[in-house]
């Protein structure tokens, strides 16, 4: 017997803020970015309209209405500045010119009107702490030691050996971050790629030229920046070396074990505590342009759940940051869910999580996890599915990455991409031993019976899109209503219409495993939450929560004898509760 309970009233929605356990707090009030669902975009890998292989702004442009279709908030769009792209679009030479490749500024302006129109913010990368070395500055900087900007990089000398001043490790490269200009005579830094020297953040006519590049952008009516590597920002003054890292088995989340760079602990080089007051200037400029929102990328740390919360706690902080939370490499469960949501809440008391999965840097959601569950099975679409609705029930903000909507899988090297097609210099250098990035960039699969399945017209796109891509292309899951980019869509829209899950108070419940459940709670509203994370079916007493109303039509199966609630395996179950109870 199904049970239906008819006592359910549509909430009378206010503006106060969630938090996690304090809904009386005002700090966040009634800012879209607190909640906001934001849809990442890889202009590369979108759509070519150009015919030369390379997406570009006028593909999105052509593709907005699939972005309105999913019901996201915002779009972020990975660099579309001038660059030599070694770094794909992350080694820039102009922070206010669009990259040719990609378009022009009316190209821009278009895309920024008709998002507006669609009423979708638009955000773009700030990349603040390198540029390239073809960039002006930086040519004048290597210059001599007593120019205009000669200290607008991080230079020094050399060991009386003439090694390098010391021992950091670039996260890329696998060896010094220091490298030798002859026509300086000098070293200088670099966190990533050799040909992306590290800005001075110490020298105040640098960070005043940047927040004037990214006022150029604010003018132009964007709704705010991805901070790249926020917390590389500012180095150590005197140069110290790195600690060795203790031989004790810990890694920083988030970062490959294999990577070299983990020889030492995070210390110097980036992580410094004076950074989090180097990023003040930034929250400030953006507070003088409307709601535009700052959203910090902290990885590549020891813990990066608790370095994260630093850069959004306070109002001269950061609004958004997101975190290494979910990159783990071990089979998703009911009791990671609950140690990662426990250490959260403790960490952000004020709210500021964005919640991140896969992205261009990180792999894709479907390959996070080790693809595998508790007994080593290949997850079945199920899960993705519940996965979908648990993102998309967490307080604050989430990002979706292009393609991880379709559950498309993260290309394989070789298979998918040959060897000597890599494109990623951080992939070619570590290859074999780290995979590099490529995996995850991909085009965008479209319509399954073209020729690279509707990303462009060109033989050989900029990568291939891998086979078993074409029957995942959006094509193919707009025609099914029980896919899972129609998913998506269903709790994406569905998700707006709910204050507890836009703006609501969080409880974990003390559900046992491999159930996870807690309750979402704003004004009327209390969201009971349920998911089954494990291969075989559990069932929950819903007694102990007095009266409740299932939701039904949002694609998940459950069935209800008398008050006993029977989940099937990777089943999620949703309902209001009594707000009374």
């Amino acid at each position: 017997m199904i049970t239906s309970v008819k006592w359910w009233k549509n909430p009378v929605i206010n503006r106060r803020a969630w938090t996690w356990e304090d809904a009386n707090n005002q700090q966040h009030n009634g800012h879209w970015w607190q909640h906001a669902v934001i849809y990442q975009i890889y202009p590369r890998s979108f759509q070519d309209t150009t015919g030369n292989g390379i997406g570009d702004l006028n593909g999105i442009i052509a593709r907005m209405d699939y972005i309105a279709s999913l019901g996201v908030d915002a779009i972020w769009l990975c660099p579309i500045f001038e660059s030599p792209m070694e770094d794909m679009g992350y080694d820039i030479t102009d922070m206010r010119a669009i990259d040719p490749l990609f378009g022009d500024l009316k190209d821009f302006d278009r895309l920024l009107e008709l998002a507006h129109a669609f009423g979708i913010k638009v955000l773009i990368d700030g990349v603040w702490n390198h540029t390239s070395d073809q960039h002006p500055w930086f040519i004048e900087s290597r210059k001599s030691r007593d120019n205009a900007k000669a200290d607008w990089y991080v230079w020094a000398d050399g060991k009386e050996d003439g090694s390098p001043p010391n021992n950091w490790l670039s996260a890329f490269m696998g060896k010094s971050a220091w490298e030798w200009d002859e026509v300086r005579g000098q070293y200088y830094f670099y966190n990533f790629l050799a040909s992306q020297p590290e800005l001075n953040w110490h020298n105040p006519d640098v960070v005043a030229e940047i927040l004037r590049q990214a006022e150029f952008w604010l003018d132009r009516g964007i709704d705010g920046f991805r901070l790249d590597a926020v917390n590389f920002y500012v180095h150590d003054k005197h140069l110290r070396d790195n600690p060795v890292r203790p031989d004790n088995g810990i890694f920083p989340d988030g970062v490959d074990p294999d990577n070299p760079m983990v020889e030492h602990m995070f210390q110097y080089n980036f992580c410094r505590p004076e950074n989090l007051e180097a990023i003040n200037p930034i929250r400030e400029l953006c507070e003088r342009h409307g709601d535009a929102v700052t959203l910090g990328e902290v990885t590549l740390c020891e813990d990066s759940i608790e370095l994260s919360s630093q850069y959004v706690t306070g109002a001269n902080r950061l609004h958004l940051a997101y975190n290494s939370a979910l990159l783990v490499d071990e089979p998703i469960s009911a009791r990671l869910m609950r140690q990662t949501m426990e250490k959260v809440q403790a960490n952000f008391p004020e709210g500021g999580q964005c919640w991140m999965v896969g992205n261009h840097d990180y792999g894709r959601l479907k390959s996070r996890w080790t693809g595998v569950d508790v007994n080593g099975q290949p997850y079945p679409d199920e899960f993705y599915y519940a996965i979908a609705a648990l993102l998309l029930s967490l307080p604050g903000a989430l990002c979706l990455y292009q393609g991880d909507e379709l559950g498309l899988d993260e290309a394989k090297i070789p298979k998918d991409i040959p060897e000597d097609k890599i494109q990623d210099l951080f992939g070619k250098e570590l290859y074999p031993i780290v995979p590099g990035r490529d995996g995850s960039r991909t085009p965008m699969p479209w319509e399954s019976d073209k020729p690279n399945a509707g990303f462009t017209d060109k033989d050989e796109p900029w990568l291939p899109v891998p086979k078993k891509h074409f029957n995942q292309a959006v094509d193919v899951q707009n025609a099914d209503p029980h896919s899972l980019l129609n998913t998506w869509r269903r709790l994406l829209h569905w998700r707006k219409q709910q204050p507890a899950l836009i703006a609501g108070n969080f409880k974990l419940l003390d559900t046992q495993e491999p159930l996870l459940g807690f309750i979402r709670e704003y004004a009327e509203q209390r969201l009971l939450c349920l998911f089954n994370l494990s291969d075989e079916s559990v069932k929950y007493d819903l007694s102990v929560h007095g009266k409740y109303l299932p939701k039904n039509n949002l694609g998940f199966d459950w069935q209800i004898w008398k008050s006993t609630l029977e989940i099937p395996s990777y089943g999620v179950f949703f309902a209001n509760l009594d707000s009374e109870k």
